[in-house]
This record gives C-alpha cells, structure tokens and sequence, in this order.
C-alpha cells in the first residue's frame, strides 16, 4: 500500500509505464505467496510462486530505483521499502530452500 501511495506521485505521463508497473510488481509478491500457499501439496509448484514471488520483489526494487533516478521519489523515501523487499526475498529464499517446513508430506 505504500508502493500504491508514493506512486500516485508520479506524473501523469507515467501512469501507463512506472506506475502501472511498480503497483502490479510490488501486489504480485503477495499474490503469488497466495497462491503459493494453496499449492502446498505439490512442493515444486510451492517453489515455484515463491520464486515468482521473489522475482516479483526484485522487479518492484529495479522500478523503485527508476524512480529515484527520474526524481519522482527520493532516495529516503525508497531505502526502507527497498530493504524490506531485501528482507521479504531472502525469507522467500529460506522457504524455498526448507520448503518442508512449509508443504505437506508426501502420504505413503
């Protein structure tokens, strides 16, 4: 929501291009651990939102970066959110890589 709040900052010029995809980047990380979650019977398909999602994140921090260097956002603005998708990454890496924890065990 934050993302959504600094974005309607942006000039109008931008609307179709930066801010329409900073929102849709930065909404399709929870997105895909929605639905991520609803897959937890089927680990590869777990892993694989949840690597969506951390692409999702990284793409969302590359569209923060092109608003700074445009001078619609400054940098203060941006350097917490860009260390909470830091955060959010490296915890999606950790699910991935003990995705036991988290997806249901195979039935014998």
């Amino acid at each position: 929501m934050e993302i959504f709040q600094l974005s309607t900052q942006f000039p109008k010029e931008e609307q179709y291009s930066l801010t329409d995809q900073i929102r849709r980047a930065s909404r399709s990380v929870s997105a895909n651990i929605a639905e991520g979650r609803n897959k937890r019977k089927y680990p590869a398909a777990f892993i694989n939102k949840l690597t969506d999602s951390a692409g999702e994140a990284g793409e969302t921090q590359v569209w923060l970066q092109f608003a700074v260097k445009c001078g619609y956002l400054q940098p203060e603005q941006t350097r917490p959110l860009y260390n909470t998708y830091d955060e959010i990454i490296a915890k999606l890496i950790n699910m991935q890589n003990n995705h036991e924890k988290w997806t249901f065990p195979k039935k014998k």
